[in-house]
């Protein structure tokens, strides 16, 4: 099985197109019945979702190839589901049984509390929270913190000998930004960290897709970025992160969330995800994301092989 990872525009041309009401009610009531009618009943099947960039990808092909060797149910995948909030109320409404979340993300975007720096308090709140607000279960952290990482060109700082954001604030109104989307919006985004360095742009943020920021570093069409500390061609493109010595960003454990209903289901769920507690280190899921952007190997071949060696296929 081929994952494609496609941009999520080609996805969304594809599936808002200008039909007549109710044409589109017809067809999303056949698609229904289709669906319905054909594959393995809903009971015995796990629907698998994640957010759209590679990383997730990659964690929500984890999750999937792992509980379908270790349950034996039939695992759908519905990869691409564009941003946190999305995949977040996928989850809620049953769209999806599970999907690979990050606590600090889960703190401030989602539960909509303050900026905690304690990733065990950060991990046992979101916790708590998700299972008496949403029905939701928090699993063990998979191992690894994925914090957003402010990214410059490698020869920049080199040039003005730049290691900490603190240092790259006077340079600012040199320099344009370009962000995702959700980045300006989120609590812990744009918003919280120009206040908390002071930085002035001169220039307008650029916004765009995730997929498009390195690209648009190493064109100098953009002079900093917040991408992920564990993307995997930070090191490969001759990219430099600008420490955040302020420690303004939460951490960001990757945690497998899953709806209570499924677990009560299926309780063997649970203990197979635990088995995914702990197995991957940063450095590990850098090359799992350099992998797939970097060398362009097919998601599939790299989460089977990646779980070969830690012994849990």
């Amino acid at each position: 099985m081929k994952i494609k990872t496609c941009r999520p525009e080609e996805c969304l041309c594809k599936c808002h197109c200008a039909l007549p009401a109710a044409w589109l009610f017809l067809a999303t009531l056949m698609a229904a019945v289709f669906l319905s009618a054909c594959g393995p009943g809903r009971q015995q099947t796990l629907v698998i979702g994640c957010k759209n960039f590679t990383e997730q990808v990659i964690l929500g092909e984890m999750l999937a190839q792992h509980l379908e060797a270790k349950t034996g149910l039939h695992v759908e995948r519905r990869f691409y589901l564009a941003g946190t909030y999305i995949s977040h109320q996928a989850l809620v409404a049953g769209r999806i049984d599970a999907y690979v979340e990050y606590t600090g993300t889960a703190l401030t975007a989602i539960l909509k509390q303050p900026v905690e720096s304690d990733p065990g308090s950060v991990y046992q709140k979101v916790k708590r929270e998700y299972a008496s607000r949403f029905g939701l279960e928090v699993l063990d952290p998979l191992g690894f913190n994925n914090t957003f990482a402010i990214v410059i060109r490698g020869e920049t700082a080199r040039r003005l000998k730049l290691h900490t954001l603190s240092a790259a604030a006077p340079y600012a109104g040199e320099w344009r930004p370009g962000f995702g989307y959700e980045f300006m919006e989120r609590p812990d985004g744009y918003q919280g960290l120009v206040r908390a360095y002071s930085l002035v742009f001169s220039k307008p943020s650029r916004i765009m897709d995730l997929g498009l920021l390195y690209r648009a570093l190493l064109e100098k069409q953009v002079d900093l970025v917040a991408g992920n500390s564990t993307d995997g061609l930070i090191a490969a493109r001759d990219l430099a992160i600008l420490e955040d010595d302020k420690h303004y960003f939460p951490p960001y454990q990757a945690v497998p969330v899953v709806r209570r209903e499924a677990i009560d289901r299926h309780p063997v769920i649970r203990e197979a995800l635990h088995q995914l507690g702990g197995k991957i280190s940063d450095e590990e899921m850098r090359k799992l994301n350099y992998a797939v952007d970097g060398e362009h190997r097919d998601v599939v071949d790299v989460v089977r092989d990646f779980l070969r060696t830690k012994h849990v296929d």
